[in-house]
C-alpha cells in the first residue's frame, strides 16, 4: 500500500492542506542526512560520503549505529524499482566485507585528523565496541516509490527478515517556510535489528590482538585497594568476588598491562613478572629480594569478608613497572578503552597509541 502524508495549517476552526512539492527535495536529501542523520530515526555517526565500492559504484552515506553496525543510506532519486533495492543490497554486501581497518579508513578520508573512537564516543557517549561491522542495515531514502519497489522490501523485510526499509520524505511549504515529513514502509523503532556476523568473521570485524597487551582496571576505592601501593611494590590486584579476580589468572609472565583506574585513567604500564596468586600468600621482588606482599607497609586493605575463600580474597599480578603516574594524574582521552573486567586483552590501537605517547613510551 502506498504511503501517504499529509499536512494541513489549522487557523482557529479551518482547515487549509498544504500541498507537498518534490522539486529538488532528493538532490538536498543527502545533505540534510549528513547533517543531522537522527532524521532516520536513530542517533548516527556519518563516516563517509559517495563512498567509492571495489565494483565502481558510490554508497551515498555510510554511517555507524551505536552498536557498530554499519547503515547503507542510497537515495532514490531517479532510479528503477529494480535498480534501488538491487543497488541497496549490491552496495550492502560489498559493505558487509569491510574489516574494522577498512573502516577506520573510510572515516579518515571522510573527516581527516579525527580519530574514530573520539568521534564514537562523541557521538553516542560509549567506548566504540571491539567488533565493527558486524551487521548491516539497508536504508532507501525517497520523496516517493513505486508499488514494485514496496513490494520487493517487504518481502525481504517482512517474510526473510532483511534489515531493509524504505524512509519517505515529503517537503511542504507554507508562507515561506519548509518543512519536512518522513514516514516508513516497514515499521520502525529506531533499533533495526541486523544479523550478526558469524564467528568466521570476527577477526576482520574486531582490531586484532597482538597477543602481549592487556587492560587492567585497578578499583582504587577509599578504604580498600590503593595505587599508592601497587606503583610503589609493583603490583596489580582485585578481589571481593569471582567476577573481579578470575581474569586476573589470564596474565602471564611477560604480557604487558596498561593499568587504569576506573573513572580517573589510566596510571601505569608494566610487565607481568609472575603468576597471580592470593594477596596473602603473593610476593613482590623489592631491590632483588622477594617479600611477602603483607608484610608490607601497605596503605590500603586488601581483606574481604569471606576471603578466606579463594573466589572472595584478594588476589595479586606482580608487575615491573615501565611508567607510573600517580592517580590524579591519570591520563584519559574520549574514545579510550575501558571494561568492567578486572583484565581484558587489549586490542585498541587507539587506547595503546595514545597512553603510549602521552608516558613517552615510543621514545
Amino acid at each position: 500500500m502506498a504511503v501517504e502524508m499529509g499536512l494541513w495549517r489549522a487557523d482557529g476552526d479551518k482547515l487549509s492542506r498544504i500541498v507537498p512539492t518534490a522539486i529538488g527535495l532528493e538532490s538536498q536529501l543527502e545533505t540534510y542526512i549528513e547533517s543531522d542523520p537522527t532524521m532516520l530515526g536513530e542517533t548516527l555517526l556519518i563516516i563517509g560520503r559517495q563512498v567509492s565500492t571495489a565494483h565502481g559504484g558510490f554508497i551515498d552515506l555510510l554511517a555507524l549505529d551505536e552498536t557498530a553496525a554499519v547503515h547503507v543510506i542510497e537515495l532514490k532519486r531517479d532510479k528503477t524499482p529494480r535498480d534501488v533495492t538491487a543497488q541497496a543490497l549490491d552496495y550492502g554486501s560489498w559493505a558487509s566485507t569491510l574489516g574494522r581497518a577498512d573502516i577506520q579508513t573510510i572515516f579518515e578520508t571522510y573527516r581527516p585528523k579525527v580519530a574514530l573512537e573520539e568521534a564514537f564516543t562523541e557521538c553516542f557517549n560509549e567506548t566504540l565496541p571491539e567488533e565493527v561491522n558486524a551487521s548491516q542495515v539497508f536504508t532507501i531514502v525517497a520523496a516517493s516509490v513505486d508499488p514494485a519497489t514496496e513490494r520487493i522490501v517487504r518481502f525481504l523485510n517482512e517474510d526473510f527478515g532483511v534489515p531493509i526499509n524504505v524512509v519517505f520524505f515529503r517537503h511542504f511549504t507554507d508562507n515561506g517556510a519548509s518543512y519536512l515529513a518522513r514516514t516508513w514502509l516497514v515499521e520502525h523503532d529506531g533499533q533495526t535489528t541486523a544479523s550478526t556476523a558469524s564467528s568466521s568473521r570476527k577477526a576482520k570485524t574486531r582490531e586484532p590482538w597482538n597477543g602481549s597487551d592487556w587492560y587492567v582496571s585497578f578499583g582504587e576505592h577509599p578504604g580498600g585497594r590503593q595505587w599508592s601501593d601497587g606503583r610503589k611494590y609493583g603490583f596489580v590486584s582485585g578481589g571481593g568476588g569471582k567476577w573481579f579476580s578470575q581474569t586476573l589468572k589470564n596474565l602471564t609472565p611477560g604480557a604487558r598491562v596498561f593499568a587504569c583506574i576506573p573513572k580517573v585513567g589510566y596510571v601505569g604500564v608494566g610487565t607481568v613478572t609472575g603468576e597471580a596468586r592470593r594477596f596473602d600468600e603473593a610476593v613482590v621482588n623489592k631491590d632483588g629480594v622477594e617479600i611477602p606482599l603483607k608484610e608490607l607497609p601497605l596503605e590500603g586493605d586488601y581483606r574481604h569478608e569471606g576471603g578466606s575463600d579463594d573466589l572472595v580474597a584478594e588476589w595479586a599480578v606482580p608487575i615491573d613497572w615501565t611508567h607510573t603516574v600517580p592517580s590524579e594524574q591519570g591520563f584519559w582521552k574520549a574514545g579510550m578503552f575501558a571494561n568492567q573486567n578486572t583484565a581484558a586483552k587489549l586490542r585498541q590501537q587507539f587506547t595503546i597509541e595514545q597512553v603510549s605517547a602521552a608516558f613517552g613510551l615510543d621514545d
